[in-house]
């Protein structure tokens, strides 16, 4: 969530609970963590029905702020088990309510909602790595739920130079779309640096769970829903203005209620409204997810050679290293993704031995593939299907289109 004062509050409420040994922090790894990730951070949320979070992880943050946390939010955060708590079939539900219990003041005088918000910041923080949530949204006008990271330097330099990376921010108005921020010097509030994804189909974010997630490493920030990325972020994309993204940050879970972007519920907005978590995980690199590894012949790779983002970068056989260049995601337009581009074959030739490459997404025929129940991928424009040259298992081997024949080196599994 992305507001200044509300920031504000939220790390001087941090800053001054009580005292406890320092978080678990992972450092930024050498080369950007391009060995297979390891599990950092783990939350499954299980246990009994009504039990609280675990505080081991997850820290309350309590009460209303300066101005509605820097949004004239109408909620009050408690740390009470009505607003949070375990179901017992492995979820974590922040459940906002309509009530004003006595004592629960806001900036504007009584509050008129309760709900619940958590955060890390006290016992863990990590640079780089993949950070994703497997939840299910509420909606309804002026319901706000988000999933989001500060910089653990917060204390020190304030917001925004702390940075803000907005894994997931849903407006209740708008059930089928959520929206990825970042939020530095020079572009924060309102003027911070996004996009928002759509489910197809007219689909809400209500009707069922759905995963969010970021890959964060050096220099580059990509943004994902259910493995379909839809936004990669570098300098480049800050005009001149400050990266800040290149040191700890913690994550913050939390269901708000009113505020300037959504605004105010309304008479169609019925409570209680309900934010429910399967699970909360972290890796040490961000090449654990956004995707998943294509496999082949001798059970090697589909790679993007150097993992270059270069348009016209091959791909190739390679062996399987859990690397973002073997991470490809199979996205609902048809496309194959990994680096924030699409597997593309050159020239949107149709030729046997027309290679392929790694491409700026752009829609055309060149960049449709099926991957069929038998195995194969096929680009359906050519009507061939994606092939190891030559039935060399070597690293480094090209990959191409060819004539669909069923053989060991047209075969893939994801």
């Amino acid at each position: 969530m992305s507001r200044p004062a509300r920031a504000l509050v939220a790390g001087l409420a941090a800053l001054a609970a009580a005292v406890v040994p320092g978080p678990a922090t992972a450092e930024p790894t050498p080369g950007g963590g391009m060995n297979a990730a390891a599990t950092t951070f783990f939350d499954d949320f299980e246990g009994p029905a009504g039990a609280p979070v675990d505080s081991a992880k997850w820290r309350h943050e309590i009460g209303n702020g300066n101005e509605g946390w820097g949004n004239l939010e109408r909620q009050y955060y408690t740390d009470g088990t009505d607003n949070a708590a375990l179901d017992g079939d492995g979820n974590l539900v922040i459940t906002a309510r309509e009530e004003n219990p006595a004592g629960y003041q806001c900036w504007y005088g009584s509050c008129w909602y309760t709900s619940a918000k958590f955060s890390t910041a006290q016992t863990f923080t990590q640079a780089y790595g993949h950070f994703e949530a497997r939840m299910k949204l509420p909606e309804g006008r002026g319901i706000w739920p988000a999933f989001w990271m500060l910089g653990a330097d917060f204390g020190d330099v304030g917001w925004p130079d702390s940075g803000e990376i907005d894994i997931m921010e849903n407006v209740g108005h708008e059930p089928g779309t959520v929206h990825g921020t970042l939020h530095g010097p020079g572009y924060s509030g309102p003027d911070g640096i996004g996009a928002a994804y759509t489910l197809p189909g007219g689909e809400r974010f209500s009707d069922g769970f759905h995963t969010f997630a970021v890959d964060w490493s050096p220099q580059r920030i990509q943004w994902s829903v259910d493995g379909n990325v839809y936004q990669v972020r570098t300098p480049a994309d800050l005009g001149g203005d400050e990266w800040v993204f290149d040191h700890p940050f913690y994550l913050i879970l939390n269901l708000a209620v009113g505020g300037r972007w959504p605004g105010d519920p309304d008479g169609s907005t019925s409570f209680p409204q309900q934010l429910v978590i399967d699970y909360v995980r972290v890796t040490d690199g961000a090449t654990s997810g956004g995707g998943q590894p294509i496999v082949g012949l001798a059970d090697k790779c589909v790679d993007v050679a150097g993992a270059s983002t270069d348009n016209g970068t091959p791909v190739q056989l390679y062996e399987c290293n859990g690397t973002a260049a073997q991470r490809w995601t199979f996205a609902a337009d048809g496309s194959v993704r990994a680096l924030g581009k699409c597997l593309d074959v050159a020239g949107a030739g149709t030729a046997d031995g027309t290679p392929v490459q790694l491409y700026e997404c752009n829609g055309t025929a060149a960049q449709q593939w099926v991957h069929t129940a038998a195995g194969d991928i096929v680009n359906p424009h050519a009507d061939k299907c994606l092939d190891v040259t030559g039935a060399d298992s070597a690293d480094g081997t090209r990959l191409q289109i060819w004539t669909c024949a069923g053989t060991a080196n047209q075969k893939w599994r994801v």
